[in-house]
């Protein structure tokens, strides 16, 4: 099965447009090698796919005649991302979690001059 209708099937991408789009930007990786979205898989390659500014790492176990429903998405691929991978995508979430609301703006003379208190207290 090709690596782009893979990841549609076990409802990685929402559309199989959407996963060809990744592989032809090199976000999908077989075995550590950048691939084509015609690329076939077989069982037990491990497929690297960064989405959302995460790394997922899926093995696959077996291979779907079609799209599968969520519930049995685990009996076709296995996760074997590390945890540390999403206690960073939340560190960064609190990064950019900010005073402000999103398009609230830029910010006041009274905002500006709160930030310059707040650095300069060296």
């Amino acid at each position: 099965m090709r690596i782009d209708k893979y990841l549609w099937c076990i409802r990685f991408f929402k559309t199989r447009n959407i996963a060809t789009e990744a592989c032809k930007k090199g976000h999908a990786k077989i075995n550590g090698d950048s691939i084509k979205a015609s690329k076939t898989i077989f069982n037990g390659d491990k497929i690297t796919v960064r989405k959302d500014q995460i790394n997922y790492e899926i093995e696959v176990l077996d291979i779907p005649s079609s799209r599968v429903g969520a519930k049995l998405v685990d009996l076709y691929r296995k996760d074997i991302t590390p945890p540390e991978v999403f206690e960073k995508l939340e560190l960064l979430k609190y990064s950019k979690d900010y005073y402000r609301k999103k398009g609230a703006g830029r910010p006041t003379k009274k905002d500006r001059r709160e930030i310059e208190d707040y650095t300069d207290e060296d």
